[in-house]
């Protein structure tokens, strides 16, 4: 390469150089920006998930201290005192809140907490039918059985998680109503059910036998 060549090649590389600082000098506060951007971002992210996690902790701790007192009514009383930051936590809250509120006989206080349950939207579905299920369970005294069974036969369709415990309940139905043939009938079908868990199977196995039914044998076994 020449002298002259040498020389050019030079010069052009000192003029890119000197587009790069003024490119540099004219944009780079928006690469800055972006950088910073960045780095914000991910600490606030950080700083979140920090927060999550302590309001997570913080109301663990509110509801094992709650849950501590020996009276329902106590335990009731405290935990209606909680407040929590997500719809999660505050369908929990309610739960426990309904369990005690029914543990110290009042009934009616704990239907209205689970069914602020089952009618918040934004809560998965399987939280509003637990809430239901259990609603409807404490209304055996105050409801009518017509409108009992015809939600608890929504809760009984095809595919939803509740489906054996509800036609356990409608089962219970046919018997107060005297109907011990459609009840026995219901029974022999959750037992003959190959998704009924253990608990319930031998409960409705004492069921039948209390009405004077023989429990059919469970599924892939010969009844001896």
């Amino acid at each position: 390469m020449s002298d002259a060549d040498s020389f050019i090649d030079e010069v052009t590389e000192e003029v890119r150089r000197d587009r790069l600082f003024a490119l540099f000098r004219r944009y780079g506060w928006i690469a800055a920006l972006v950088i910073v951007a960045v780095v914000a971002g991910a600490a606030f992210n950080e700083y979140r998930k920090a927060q999550a996690t302590a309001a997570a902790q913080a109301l663990g701790d509110a509801m094992l201290a709650a849950l501590d007192h020996d009276a329902p009514g106590d335990r009731a009383t405290s935990l209606a005192a909680i407040e929590a930051d997500s719809p999660g936590g505050e369908a929990m809250l309610d739960f426990l809140t309904a369990a005690a509120r029914a543990e110290a006989g009042e009934a009616e206080a704990a239907v209205a907490d689970l069914q602020d349950i089952a009618r918040n939207g934004d809560l998965p579905a399987i939280y509003r039918e637990i809430a239901n299920f259990k609603a409807l369970v404490l209304q055996r005294e105050t409801l009518p059985a017509a409108d009992r069974r015809l939600q608890f036969e929504a809760l009984a369709q095809p595919g939803k998680p509740l489906r054996l415990l509800a036609e356990e309940q409608i089962a219970l139905i046919d018997i107060s109503e005297g109907e011990t043939g459609a009840a026995l009938d219901r029974l022999q079908a959750i037992l003959q059910d190959a998704e009924t868990d253990a608990v319930l199977r031998q409960r409705v196995r004492q069921v039948i036998v209390a009405l004077g039914g023989t429990p059919a044998p469970e599924p892939g076994r010969q009844q001896g």
